[in-house]
Formats: C-alpha cells, sequence, structure tokens
C-alpha cells in the first residue's frame, strides 16, 4: 500500500469532491481517481459512494479514513523527528483552538513561535471543544486548546490552562439585571442565548441547568461569540457564559450577574495533545513557549468541574 494512495483518498474523504480534492493536492483528477481506484482494488473494497453531486464514505471507507489519518500522522512526525535530531524544526504545525479561550492568546503564541521556527508551516483551525479534541485523537491537530466538560476522547491528555466560573449576562433592561445576583432558579422560561453543542461551554451549561433543576430551550444557537453579544444586547435572550466574555468590549453594555442557588460550573481550558510521546517535535517547542500555572503540570484524562457542587448562599 503506498503512502501517496492514502493521502489522496484522505484527502477526497475530507473535501468529499474529487475534483477539490484534486485542486488541493496540486495533481490532475484523472491520477487521483486511479489513486483511489488502485487502492479499492487492493483492499477488495468500495470505499466511496459516488454521484453527480457528492462523494460519501462507505463503511469500509470510514473505517480506513480513521486508520490512514493515523498512519500519514505518525510518518510526518517520523520525518520531524528525524529533522529535529539534526537540529532542524521543519514541517506542519496543526493547531486547534475554540474562539475567545481563556488563558492563552493564540496569535500572539503563534507568532511567538513563527520568530523562533520560520521554516514550519502553522495552520489553525477553529471549531468546537469536542471536535478539536476528535482532531487531536485522530491525528489531524497536533494540539488544540479547548474547554471540554468531562474526559477527553481515547488517545488524547489534557493539560489545564486556567478555570473560571459561569455569569448570566443579560440586557441592562432586563429584571435579571436588577442585582448582583440572580438565582438559577429564575432563569426558568427566559429565552436563551448559547453556542452549538460541540462547544465546551454548551456541553457545561448544559449540565448545570440540568444539575439545577431547570428545564430551558436555547431559543437562539450561534456558532461565534460576537453574534451571542450582539444577541443579548438587543434583548432577545440571555446568556450563560465564562466570566471573560462579560469582559470583551463588546459586552461593555451588558449587565453580568452571579448565579446563586444551585450549581457553580467552572469553565475550564487546556491543552489537548495526543497521549504518550506522540506530540511532534513542533508541538513540544509550541507548548514550550506557554505559560503553564504552577498547578497544570499534572496531566490528567479529562477536566475537573463540570456542574459543580450546589453553592447556595455562598456562591461568589
Amino acid at each position: 500500500m503506498e503512502l501517496r494512495h492514502l493521502e489522496y483518498f484522505v484527502a477526497v474523504a475530507e473535501e468529499r469532491h474529487f475534483t477539490r480534492a484534486a485542486e488541493r493536492l496540486l495533481v490532475s483528477q484523472s491520477g487521483l481517481s486511479a489513486s483511489v481506484r488502485a487502492l479499492e482494488r487492493e483492499l477488495g473494497a468500495r470505499l466511496f459512494v459516488r454521484t453527480t453531486r457528492s462523494v460519501e464514505l462507505t463503511g469500509p471507507g470510514r473505517a480506513l479514513l480513521a486508520e490512514a489519518t493515523r498512519t500519514l500522522a505518525s510518518v510526518r512526525a517520523a520525518k520531524e523527528a528525524v529533522a529535529a535530531a539534526q537540529g532542524l524544526l521543519r514541517g506542519t504545525l496543526s493547531v486547534g483552538t475554540e474562539q475567545c479561550i481563556a488563558g492563552v492568546h493564540v496569535p500572539e503564541l503563534l507568532a511567538g513561535f513563527r520568530a523562533e521556527h520560520p521554516q514550519v508551516e502553522i495552520r489553525l483551525r477553529q471549531a468546537g471543544s469536542r471536535l478539536l479534541a476528535e482532531d487531536v485523537g485522530a491525528g489531524r491537530l497536533d494540539l488544540a486548546f479547548v474547554a471540554l466538560c468531562g474526559p477527553p476522547p481515547q488517545g488524547v491528555r489534557l493539560t489545564r490552562l486556567t478555570g473560571e466560573p459561569l455569569v448570566l449576562l443579560c440586557h441592562p433592561g432586563h429584571a435579571l439585571a436588577a442585582g448582583e445576583r440572580t438565582r438559577w432558579s429564575e432563569l426558568k422560561g427566559e429565552p436563551l442565548v448559547d453556542f452549538q453543542p460541540d462547544w465546551g461551554v454548551r456541553e457545561l451549561t448544559d449540565r448545570a441547568f440540568a444539575a439545577a433543576g431547570v428545564e430551558r430551550q436555547v431559543a437562539l444557537e450561534v456558532n461565534d461569540v460576537h453574534s451571542l453579544l450582539e444577541l443579548v444586547e438587543q434583548g432577545l435572550g440571555v446568556a450563560v457564559v465564562p466570566r471573560h466574555f462579560a469582559r470583551k468590549p463588546e459586552a461593555a453594555g451588558l449587565a453580568a450577574v452571579t448565579l446563586t442557588h444551585g450549581p457553580r460550573p467552572v469553565w475550564e481550558v487546556s491543552v489537548a495533545r495526543p497521549s504518550g510521546d506522540a506530540a511532534s517535535p513542533a508541538a513540544r517547542k509550541l507548548c514550550s513557549l506557554l505559560e503553564l500555572p504552577r498547578d497544570a503540570n499534572e496531566e490528567r484524562d479529562g477536566p475537573r468541574g463540570g456542574a459543580g457542587d450546589d453553592g447556595g448562599e455562598d456562591d461568589q
């Protein structure tokens, strides 16, 4: 089995289109198609279902994709390890991050890395924490800055960066903005603005509302922080968010209210990396630039926190 065949297969699987995959790889479409057919003959299975509009993986194709991705990542890591042993740092650094993450300024971190290692190509992907952690486990990302609620996927380890409580954000004219604190129970029936389910903070708020015994329905679901803040500013709903979201300039006109008489959820930000010694030399160099808090030196299978316990009247 040729590595080139696996590379072409993965490109088609990710693009779901032969023409786009060929353009991405800078090869002819006929050559790419021939390579995929050769791989199918070798494996004795159809890998794609082709229609005039789309290309979808078959069951065998999905099984191969996970292993092919890991294989290509291992080959890349082997090449980079040899270069590192020669005092060189080359190749690609693929980083993921959830939007508006705390504990690290990702653009500044990547700029510092590039200044020290200009021969390394940096790639950045922004998505929800759960998807990013899965990409780390599958070898599609070298590392990711995530806010997971619960343990990471198999093959992924977390190093904690920081943690902070959740607060209620609402329009200053909203009834719940009258005081500095409000009970979780007072959120019952309120229209809520929240993120899509793969975001770490969404999973955390889902658990927190369940722990508080408050039924809720997300009326407005978004995929970026600024849209959430704008919707709250227009009085279309309230939002439960990490405290530092309330400190953004776009949130200056909103009321941030402490939630009491219920759970005390902690939004924890971590670095997600492959388990064991699978991290690439570039990923290890990037992590060496991080200023980790003293308690982040221990790596674990998942973040602490979650919905938290009942804080009663002493919630801070």
